[in-house]
């Protein structure tokens, strides 16, 4: 069977509230007349990434993400797997996908968990949509894992935070959107913090050893100042996910790239 093959993919990174960024990184994008046909997404990507790949725009993405009831997502576990419960973004995805499976989606989407008893990245293209997604946003003891299919998933950001992978031998070009830089903290005031700097500090070093996977790689340095689990500046992190975009798209020439690709494959320039 020959193997479709796409003009642009996208890798969005996990990255908790800083994940409004992707939103931004994809309106300029679009903006430029790209369009990414492929969406591959980790924990806030995959969030992002199933909206995306709705049909949503990004400034609908920003506006369903940054409600008031989805910022109360956050409950205290019953259980004793996890501190907090995500069933707010579980109630709120199924409320706004239209989607209800990955083949019903605009965009071909790729939703990175780990498969904890077997220590493995896994790529759902199919399956329960908003149970994959919730579980690849499942960070470890600060969320409870999710059961599929008898095998318990977490965060996709475990093994695999910049999911290129499958991309990669179906695009033409890959972009990579990327929210977690890091850098000193000065203190530590309660045990979520603690976990947030495990979990960021253990992802850091994946965006030096993907970097040349990609044709274009945002990374906005900026986002170091933004908490992990803190949804209230959700408009200036878009804003620099945007304005870094930007910046990058007018000083290389991925668009005329990406776009002369799609002129030679006959695909779409807008939506």
């Amino acid at each position: 069977m020959v193997q479709k093959m796409f003009n642009t993919g996208i890798a969005l990174s996990g990255g908790g509230a800083r994940g409004f960024a992707h939103a931004g990184v994809l309106k300029a994008l679009n903006e430029a007349g790209i369009y990414p046909e492929v969406i591959s997404g980790t924990s806030a990507g995959a969030i992002a990434g199933v909206l995306y790949a709705d049909g949503y725009k990004p400034d609908e993405i920003l506006e369903i993400m940054g409600s008031p009831r989805w910022l109360d997502f956050m409950k205290p576990s019953v259980g004793k797997t996890g501190l907090l419960e995500i069933s707010g973004v579980q109630k709120k995805l199924k409320q706004c996908l239209r989607a209800k499976t990955f083949d019903e989606l605009k965009y071909k989407l790729f939703v990175t968990a780990t498969d904890f008893n077997n220590g493995q990245a896994v790529y759902f293209s199919s399956g329960d949509l908003v149970k994959c997604v919730i579980a690849s946003a499942s960070i470890p003891v600060l969320f409870k894992p999710v059961v599929i299919d008898n095998i318990t998933y977490v965060d996709g950001g475990v093994l695999d935070n910049l999911p290129v992978k499958p991309l990669e031998k179906i695009c033409r070009i890959k972009i990579g959107s990327y929210v977690n830089p890091t850098g000193p903290e000065k203190s530590f005031s309660n045990l979520i913090k603690i976990a947030e700097r495990t979990f960021l500090l253990n992802l850091s070093r994946e965006v030096i050893s993907k970097k040349n996977k990609f044709d274009l790689l945002i990374a906005p340095s900026e986002l170091i100042k933004y908490p992990l689990l803190d949804p209230e500046k959700s408009e200036e992190v878009f804003r620099i996910g945007y304005e870094t975009t930007v910046r990058l798209l007018n000083s290389t020439d991925i668009v005329e790239k990406i776009l002369s690709g799609i002129e030679k494959t006959g695909q779409p320039m807008n939506e």
